[in-house]
């Protein structure tokens, strides 16, 4: 069984996808729509398929990946819904949460996969935190995302654009409802806020900090968990993960009783594999166990949710104070 797939949007995202889509051993590339004809057929030139119309499209294809804009996210992902076709969304789900609990509603009464494209699930990096012996229930975690300024998905903030990666890591750690946040933030280079620091407590008494920014000199990538056993520091650019815990790996002199390993993995292409959990998820029904990682609605609708509580926080903050 193979499946028809399309893709709506040829920028950035959608590029990525196109060069991927055609690749998949189940798959039959249909070809990709955009709302510029232009672009949509350079796209289509370099990745060798088709440039549709986008409602036929929808009407040819089984699935659709959709990489075009956030605000254009639920329009075209309810329309492919309407259609019959399975649905993969790039992050965040949508743009606001009514339009999320709409997309989550309509797939479900329509009998059809909606995946959401929270790629850093499918990283070589948290495989191996993963697969490591951990470090006990989450208690605190720190997350920190900062890059170099670059003239794309200004549409949205920091916090859409690069801080939900790691909000859905933390909540997925975490695996409670968040029930408190507090952030600051501000614009830099953009009109829209671009370094953004948020401070969150869940409910099960697990907290995380998370920093991400879009206007840096560097890059850095790390995630930090304190567990009830010890701790995991993952630099994701230096592929190395440190894990501290009681009573096992090279005993440590600063912290009695425990010991640290270091753990190291070859990078792995995060899109394929994400591609193909949405194309196997379409095929199978069943999905196989690597296919559990894939954030359907609901996870893409708490990630939102979260970026979007932090954004009224970072608002707040700026909000001057009557003297």
């Amino acid at each position: 069984m193979r499946l028809k797939l399309g893709i709506l949007g040829a920028g950035h995202f959608g590029r990525f996808h196109a060069l991927k889509a055609g690749r998949g051993p189940r798959v039959d590339f249909v070809g990709l729509a955009d709302a510029d004809p232009a672009r949509a057929a350079a796209v289509a030139s370099e990745a060798g398929c088709r440039a549709w119309d986008g409602d036929e499209l929808m009407r040819e294809a089984d699935a659709v990946i959709i990489a075009a804009p956030t605000a254009f996210h639920h329009g075209l992902a309810s329309a492919a819904l309407a259609a019959g076709c399975h649905v993969f969304v790039e992050k965040p789900i949508a743009a606001t949460l009514a339009e999320a609990d709409a997309l989550v509603a309509e797939a479900a009464a329509a009998g059809r996969v909606l995946q959401i494209g929270h790629i850093e699930r499918f990283s070589a990096g948290m495989a191996t935190l993963r697969g490591s012996a951990g470090v006990g229930r989450p208690l605190y975690m720190e997350a920190v995302r900062i890059a170099p300024f670059r003239p794309r998905s200004l549409d949205v903030t920091v916090i859409l654009d690069l801080m939900i990666h790691d909000l859905d890591l933390v909540i997925g750690l975490a695996g409670s409802e968040l029930v408190a946040v507090e952030a600051a933030g501000t614009a830099v280079v953009s009109d829209k806020i671009d370094i953004a620091n948020a401070r969150l407590r869940f409910a099960n008494g697990v907290q995380a900090t998370v920093t991400a920014s879009r206007a840096s000199l560097k890059m850095e990538r790390r995630l930090r968990v304190f567990g009830t056993e010890g701790y995991a520091s993952l630099d994701f650019l230096g592929r190395e993960m440190k894990l501290v815990r009681k009573g096992q790996g090279q005993p440590l002199e600063q912290i009695p009783g425990h010991g640290i390993d270091s753990l190291s993995w070859t990078e792995h292409d995060n899109l394929e594999a994400e591609q193909a959990a949405f194309v196997d998820a379409c095929l199978d029904g069943r999905p196989p166990h690597r296919l559990t990682l894939a954030a359907d609605g609901v996870a893409g609708r708490a990630a939102l949710d979260a970026a979007l509580r932090i954004e009224t926080a970072v608002a707040e903050a700026l909000r001057p104070t009557s003297a």
